[in-house]
């Protein structure tokens, strides 16, 4: 079993990530709806609890719902249709990695462990967020910077830094998705043969 993160500043197309990923069977598992899904359940803002969240049950709390959600998904290997995740592949992703304690979680849990990091400028990010419009998405620049310095104070900034592989995604589409496929279907690769590489940049 082979789990890739994914992380990047909101805007930086970790989405993209994920959409390729999908087409290529991998099944796919968003941090951000634990949040989502318990800002649901609160009736309060994704950033405020977020924060309280970690507040709570400490830093690595999001990471070990996921870890308990991808082992439980390769240990029944139940595809039914009731089922939001299809297990295709003995490779997962995790999208919207954090922080260093998020890392410390997969890294203890899954062997080989490998971050890709999305990187786009601070203009490409706040456009992108504006034509998404999803709810918790930043409409004034005054949230879009206090959204980025909430998720630096979570150490995100140290997790795109030390990330194996770094797509900076300022160019078109196309490219972009090109070399996301090549990422994954390397990695994919060196899962069957039981091998990996890293410290990998590509942009």
């Amino acid at each position: 079993m082979k789990v890739i993160g994914v992380t990047g500043l909101p805007g930086s197309g970790k989405g993209v990530v994920s959409r390729v990923a999908n087409k290529l069977g991998i099944p796919i598992i968003c941090m951000g709806d634990v949040i989502r899904d318990e800002a649901k359940k609160r009736g309060e803002k994704t950033g405020d609890v977020a924060v309280e969240l970690r507040k709570e049950y400490g830093e690595f709390v999001v990471a070990e719902r996921c870890v308990e959600t991808i082992k439980k998904y390769f240990n029944t290997k139940d595809n039914s249709p009731k089922n939001k995740i299809m297990v295709k592949s003995n490779i997962f992703m995790v999208e919207g990695i954090r922080s260093q304690y998020e890392v410390e979680i997969f890294n203890k849990n899954f062997k080989n462990f490998k971050v890709i990091a999305v990187h786009s400028t601070p203009k490409t990010r706040f456009k992108r967020l504006k034509r998404r419009k999803r709810p918790d998405d930043s409409k004034e620049k005054s949230e879009f910077l206090l959204r980025d310095k909430r998720e630096l104070n979570f150490g995100i900034g140290n997790v795109i830094a030390t990330a194996d592989y770094m797509i900076i995604n300022e160019g078109p589409i196309k490219k972009i998705k090109g070399i996301v496929r090549s990422i994954l279907e390397n990695e994919m690769q060196n899962d069957s043969k039981g091998k990996g590489k890293s410290n990998r940049r590509s942009g």
